[in-house]
């Protein structure tokens, strides 16, 4: 989700990520390591544990702002290097850099966070697998790739499925159930957005650079947005093992994780596997956190994550893909998704 794809960058040294799955083989000695890729996904649906219970004591923009802080310290060997870069790249890239830290990386965590205190702490996660969705289409309109009718197919069972999730009276929307709906909708939406502009810069800044950009980038806006606010800039000593956990288990662990058990992994098997991030979200919040689905959120549930999935697997299979690639002298460095 959000911040965690970038981690990956600080912890490998690599400039550049391919989230493309490796094809299986039969005469590969390589292990398959699936399991890896579920274990990580299953930490993803342990983060509402510690950012529920914080975004019912402090203010959302404090709890983010504590985050990015913590991302900064991790990432300042690359900042200096990565402020020089980005003052050399274009005005596009720049511009888009800015998007990325500002709205993909503050913005959209602050109203993530903000969802588990209007809502139940499923909702939010399980509509962040509508980001393939938004990022798709955000790419169509601005990196140039084309949407094949075929598309459409998958786009309206999500959207349906993602209106019964969020409500539990479908039929009756009101503004205390549409609010948390509409904030993990925009988070999902915000880390969608960065994913494509994060294409888009990588053609002119390393990965990296992009990943240290986009910490402090939110950082600042964070700073600015609880100035202007009034919302603490420190929080109490006592959460800050809770911040630290959040940054560095559900994020820099689980990623690790994801990629090493990604690269030899086929895509259809990673896809099921990933799927254990909203299965151990809904079991947290039932089983832990006492929270509580209708009969036609769970349907929704199960809409939202079997379109997801078949089109994860649509696009791996099909000789015909429901979304076709720009047609480009050069593409884009391929940036993981903001995504769990």
């Amino acid at each position: 989700m959000h911040d965690q794809a970038a981690f990956l960058a600080l912890v490998a040294g690599l400039g550049r990520y391919q989230t493309q799955r490796v094809p299986h083989s039969s005469t590969s000695r390589t292990p398959d390591r699936t399991w890896l890729v579920a274990l990580a996904a299953a930490m993803w649906g342990f983060s509402g544990l510690l950012r529920s219970p914080l975004s019912k004591e402090y203010a959302s923009t404090s709890i983010v702002l504590g985050e990015h802080v913590l991302l900064v310290l991790l990432t300042s060997p690359l900042l200096i290097g990565a402020l020089r870069a980005w003052w050399r790249a274009s005005l596009r890239a720049r511009i888009a850099t800015l998007v990325i830290g500002a709205g993909s990386s503050a913005l959209a965590t602050v109203m993530f966070t903000l969802a588990f205190r209007y809502g139940d702490p499923i909702t939010p996660q399980v509509l962040q697998k509508l980001q393939p969705l938004i990022a798709i289409t955000f790419a169509a309109l601005l990196l140039g790739e084309r949407l094949r009718p075929k598309f459409w197919l998958f786009l309206a069972p999500a959207v349906a499925g993602a209106w019964l999730l969020a409500f539990p009276n479908p039929l009756s929307v009101g503004v205390k159930s549409l609010t948390p709906a509409l904030l993990g909708l925009g988070s999902a939406a915000l880390w969608a957005l960065g994913t494509v502009l994060g294409r888009l810069a990588s053609t002119e800044l390393k990965f990296f650079q992009v990943t240290a950009l986009r910490f402090f980038f939110g950082m600042l806006t964070l700073l600015i947005v609880a100035l202007g606010t009034g919302a603490p800039l420190v929080l109490p000593v006592s959460t800050w093992p809770r911040l630290l956990s959040l940054a560095l288990v559900p994020g820099l662990l689980a990623l690790v994780l994801y990629y090493y058990g990604l690269r030899s992994t086929p895509a259809a098997r990673a896809t099921l596997a990933e799927l254990a991030f909203p299965l151990t979200a809904a079991a947290v919040g039932v089983f832990i956190q006492h929270a509580s689905l209708s009969a036609t959120q769970w349907v929704g549930f199960v809409v939202v994550l079997a379109t997801v999935v078949a089109l994860a697997w649509h696009e791996h299979r099909s000789r015909v893909p429901a979304v076709a690639p720009a047609s480009s002298p050069r593409q884009p460095d391929r940036v993981p998704a903001d995504t769990r």
